[in-house]
Order: structure tokens, then sequence, then C-alpha cells
């Protein structure tokens, strides 16, 4: 599009705007309703039609096992995402915007590339870039539980001689060191043991349920310790506190390597886009790049090898790093 008319376009629209605001005429006060009326009626059956496909969806998954394909990891991964950040929408939900997302981000990108087939390849590549995005930033909040759990077993085990619900009891009496996060599952811990008629297998199976695999080892040796407890046993609620200094050596490592890692790619994307920028100020380059399909297909290129890289870097972190998935 030719930047002249963008430019024209939009201070035509401002103009429009400030004219309306300021003498508060009100052109499209009733299309604007309809267009609502439109919009709420279309999320209105959107949102049926996703309700039905999540209720097939749990009913045929209880009956037949996932078969392990590009769709189940899509689901899963997506799945992930919604728990990891407290999403209130369902997979189906999270699918139907992320496909509204995508046709409105091609639209605006062919407005500007006036070539389809480029727009579709650059608007994948974002997806793909912020869809990474998104991963990184669920895995750094699922290693920030991990240490918000190893933590709370750090200060429980050293107390569970005296049992574990005497020893979480214990540690939930200071506000300082266990995070709110998981406060609150030991919390329904010691009420459903004390008040709502658990056992002390079926409570801390379900805070095993609610905490994760980490969580794992420290339930397996409760369950032992509360029903076949002999002189001694305690001692075994030790290993965890050794387990949980080696795997913070190793996280720690990892971590570095990974913040490089990171530094590294943004750095030279950084000085990429800069001087990209710059030779942009040289007319005959910005004719070529902006105005030619040649020059549209490298800026295409372009994009597709940040948002890739990008991609592959985190996947690479992701298979070093290996972390644990929520139950």
């Amino acid at each position: 599009m030719n930047v002249n008319l963008l430019i024209s376009v939009l201070l035509g629209a401002s103009a429009f705007v400030l004219y309306n605001t300021v003498f508060q005429v009100r052109f499209f006060e009733g299309s604007l309703h309809r267009l609502l009326d439109l919009l709420d009626t279309v999320a209105e059956h959107l949102g049926k039609y996703n309700t039905k496909r999540y209720v097939a969806r749990i009913k045929r998954e209880r009956i037949v096992k996932r078969k392990e394909n590009p769709v189940a990891k899509y689901n899963r991964l997506v799945e992930g995402l919604i728990l990891d950040f407290n999403l209130p929408v369902t997979l189906e939900s999270f699918t139907s915007l992320l496909c509204i997302s995508f046709a409105l981000v091609a639209v605006v990108i062919v407005f500007f590339m006036n070539s389809v087939t480029l727009s579709v390849v650059v608007t994948i590549s974002i997806f793909v870039g912020l869809m990474t995005w998104f991963v990184m930033q669920s895995k750094i909040i699922r290693a920030q539980d991990i240490e918000n759990i190893m933590d709370a077993e750090d200060l429980i085990c050293p107390l569970a001689r005296d049992g574990v619900l005497v020893a979480i009891k214990k540690v939930m009496e200071s506000d300082e060191y266990i995070s709110p996060n998981i406060r609150v599952y030991l919390r329904q811990f010691i009420d459903n043991c004390e008040n709502n008629g658990y056992s002390f297998r079926q409570a801390i199976t379900l805070l095993n349920r609610q905490l994760g695999p980490k969580f794992d080892d420290f339930t397996k040796k409760a369950i032992v310790f509360e029903y076949n407890e002999r002189k001694g046993m305690a001692d075994i609620f030790l290993d965890i506190v050794d387990e949980n200094a080696v795997l913070r050596e190793i996280n720690a490592r990892k971590e570095t390597i990974f913040r490089k890692m990171n530094r590294d790619f943004l750095m030279k994307t950084v000085i990429v886009l800069l001087f990209f920028i710059y030779a942009l100020s040289i007319d005959g380059f910005r004719e070529f790049m902006l105005d030619t399909q040649a020059g549209k297909l490298i800026n295409t290129m372009m994009i597709c090898v940040i948002c890739l890289s990008f991609a592959r870097t985190q996947a690479l972190q992701g298979n070093l790093g290996g972390g644990s998935d929520r139950k």
C-alpha cells in the first residue's frame, strides 16, 4: 500500500473522530448497535457450538484413548497453556479464537503486502513465534511452581517425625515461607483430613494430583510413613531434601545456559532489525524491499527465519530442560 495513501487515510480517520467528538455527532450509532448485536449473536452461537464439541470430546476421551498424533500434541499444548495461565476458556474456545485472530491478522497483512501467499506465510510465522513465546512463559510458570513445591518439601520433611499432617500444620503457621500458590492446596489438605472426612491416603493423593509429579515421591513416602511407621522411618524424607538440593543446582546451570542462548538470539535479532531499519533510509533499497515482489519475498523469508529460529531455540531448551507436566 502506498505510504502517502496510508497517511492520508489515517489523517482522515483522525479528523473524522475528532469532529464526532467535538460536535457530539453520532454518525454510526445505529450501525454500531447493529454490529454489536451481530457480534453478540455470532459469539453466542460459537459458544454453544464449542460447548457441544467440548462435551463430545470429554465423552470420547473417556471411551477412546488418545492417539499420539499432531492433533493430540496440539491439544496437550493448549490444555497446558490454559492451565498455566488460568485462562477462562476451553480447548475448543481457544482454537476458535486462534482461528479468528489468524484470519484477522492475515487480512491486515494482505492489505499491506498485496500478496495472499506471502501474507499467509508471514502470518503462520508470526503465530508460531507467538505460540512459542507463550510456551516459554508457561515453562517459567511451571519452573516457579516446582521451586515453590521444593521449598515446601524442604520445610515439611525435617518436621515429619511427628506425622506429615502435624508437619504441614506447623509450616502453615508462618505466612513467610510457603508460596500462596501452594498454601491454598495445603490448607485444603488439612481441612480434608480434619473436617471433611477424608482418610490420610485420600487427602494426600488429592494434594499430589493438585501439585503435580514433583510431589509424587513425597506422597509415596508419606503414605508408607503414615500406615507403616517404624522407628527411624522419618529419615526417608531427608532424601527428598537432598534431591531438591541437587535439582536446584542442575536447574541453576540450565538456567545460565538458556539465558545465554536467549540473550544471544535477542542480540542477533536486534542487530539484524536495526540494520534493516537503517537500510530503509536509502531510497533505492526501501523501494526494492517494500514495493517489489522480490523485496517482499526477502522480507517474508527474514520474518520466517526469525520466528522459526526462535521456536527452534525454545524447542531445544525444552528438550534439554525436560520439565514436568501437571496431572
